[in-house]
């Protein structure tokens, strides 16, 4: 499964246009943030790539969850979000 990493600098269009690729290619992608600003790009970018998808048939859903993740020596809590390709 390939994961994406989003930050709160990350780009929405280019998040989305990585997802569209990831997502035309395997049945499940992962998308990792810390923090709400990374959040909020994360599902920006979700947003615009479900624009991408739906025109060639591709339609996903997101299953969020929370996990720890260790940066600079500290434990700090991440929102995984794993969109999975639909019927």
């Amino acid at each position: 499964m390939e994961i994406l990493k989003v930050s709160s600098k990350s780009n929405p269009s280019s998040v989305a246009g990585a997802i569209y690729n990831a997502i035309k290619e395997a049945p499940r992608i992962e998308i990792n943030t810390v923090g709400a600003g990374a959040l909020n790009q994360a599902i920006k970018a979700i947003a615009i790539a479900r624009g991408f998808l739906a025109p060639i048939g591709i339609h996903c859903v997101c299953i969020p969850s929370f996990m720890d993740v260790e940066i600079d020596g500290s434990l700090r809590t991440a929102i995984k979000i794993v969109v999975e390709k639909t019927l």
